[in-house]
Formats: C-alpha cells, sequence, structure tokens
C-alpha cells in the first residue's frame, strides 16, 4: 500500500485526547496532526520522537495532516495509523498472498455479524465454510524483537473473539489475524498482564477452534506492504 500523499518528517511534540498530535515540522512550523490511534501507544509518543505526517488538502477534513509513521532513527520504523493494516491486508488478500487464505476468490469488508458487530473481511468460496477475518494491529514492544497486542484493555477487542468464538460454533471459519506495524520485531505474544480479560477470551476462542495469524510488515516513509509470518513467542 502506498501513502497517497508524500510523508513529510516532524519532530512530536506532544500527544493529547488520543487523537491529537502537535508537532513541529522541518521548517519550525507547529501544526496539530490527526492520531488515528485509539490505544495507549505506549513507547510511541514520547516528546521528541522523529514521525512522518502525510499532508492533505481535503476540506472535509479538520486537519491538514495525518500521524503516519514513529520513525527509530535505525532503519526500523513503526505504523501508528490503525487504519493501515486494512487497506494493506485487502491487497494482499486479493493477491493470494498470504497462503493460509489464498484458496478464497471473494472478499467483503466490513460485513455485519454477530450482535452490532462488523467482521474485516469475510471470505468466500464455493465448496469452503465462509472464513471471517478480524484484524488488529501491533504497535507494542516492551522487550527487543517482541510484539504485543492490546497496549490497552480492549473490551471491544473481546467482543471481538467472543463473536468469532460463535462463527467457528456456526460451522464457519475465523481468523484472528494480528499485523505487526513494527519492522523491528520477530516474535509475537499477548501482553497479558495489561488485559487479562483479552488473553483469557483469545484461549477460549482459540480452544473453540479460531484459528491465529501472525504477519510482519515492510515499512518506508513511502509505502506498508505485507511481510512475512511470525512466530507467536
Amino acid at each position: 500500500m502506498n501513502f497517497a500523499t508524500p510523508l513529510i518528517p516532524a519532530t512530536l511534540i506532544r500527544r493529547y485526547k488520543r487523537f491529537l498530535a502537535d508537532c513541529q515540522l522541518p521548517d519550525g512550523r507547529e501544526i496539530t496532526a490527526h492520531c488515528a490511534n485509539p490505544g495507549s501507544m505506549m513507547g510511541l509518543a514520547e516528546p521528541g520522537i522523529r514521525v512522518w505526517l502525510e499532508p492533505n488538502d481535503d476540506p472535509k477534513k479538520k486537519l491538514d495532516y495525518g500521524w503516519r509513521l514513529v520513525d527509530h532513527e535505525n532503519g526500523h520504523f513503526t505504523g501508528v495509523d490503525t487504519s493501515v493494516p486494512n487497506r494493506a491486508l485487502r491487497a494482499s488478500l486479493e493477491a493470494g498472498e498470504i497462503i493460509e487464505l489464498a484458496d478464497y476468490e471473494t472478499l467483503r469488508p466490513e460485513v455485519k455479524y454477530g450482535e452490532n458487530s462488523r467482521i474485516d473481511f469475510l471470505l468466500t468460496q464455493s465448496g469452503l465454510p465462509d472464513c471471517y477475518v478480524e484484524v488488529k494491529s501491533v504497535t507494542l514492544m516492551r522487550q527487543p524483537g517482541l510484539a504485543e497486542f492490546p497496549d490497552s484493555v480492549t473490551k471491544r477487542g473481546t467482543k471481538h473473539l467472543g463473536e468469532l468464538t460463535k462463527m467457528v460454533q456456526q460451522g464457519h471459519r475465523a481468523v484472528m489475524l494480528y499485523l505487526v506495524q513494527r519492522t523491528d520485531c520477530q516474535r509475537f505474544q499477548l501482553a497479558a498482564d495489561i488485559d487479562p480479560a483479552y488473553a483469557a477470551a483469545f484461549d477460549q476462542a482459540q480452544a473453540a477452534g479460531v484459528e491465529r495469524l501472525i504477519y510482519s510488515t515492510n515499512i518506508s516513509p513511502e509505502e506498508i506492504t505485507l511481510g512475512a509470518a511470525i512466530a507467536a513467542a
């Protein structure tokens, strides 16, 4: 997935009210960017870090910039926009790049199911059970090389695991896909200390037949693309 507009570097001044970030541009101007991430962004929002912003000239948007990346200045990046995984994964799913899901030819995003929920992707193919795919963006790293989810309590995520379990019980296929939006992680685990309820719900869902897939990403200020599969720790 290529960014629609070339990104520009900036320095983070502060992130606040969850969805706002004050940043300083290279010319010294201070602007406010939209932060499309409702999580805690633990370790990713310290004042002074280098970030990459996407400008826009859409009159319908209140802010002229969107915060897309954290630049760790060691050759690694983290994608902080939680809308990116679905956009990047759609292209990969349609291209058959996720081998575990490559047998499905029809893809529908944001399909209503369960109790007032929407599945990220519903995959269908004649002769196969329908496949419900829920996607989560992973950005937390507390130990070198280890990606973790979630970075804060997620009641919504716990609900989604329950909905996926019900789909399996009805004879469908259900997949929890964790997309690691960090280029410096090679392993993954659930952050059970941050949200014990989510970890317990995942164990129950997996025991019921919900599958888990974990994929890395390739990130640069030009694009974000699907990387290799990652093993669970």
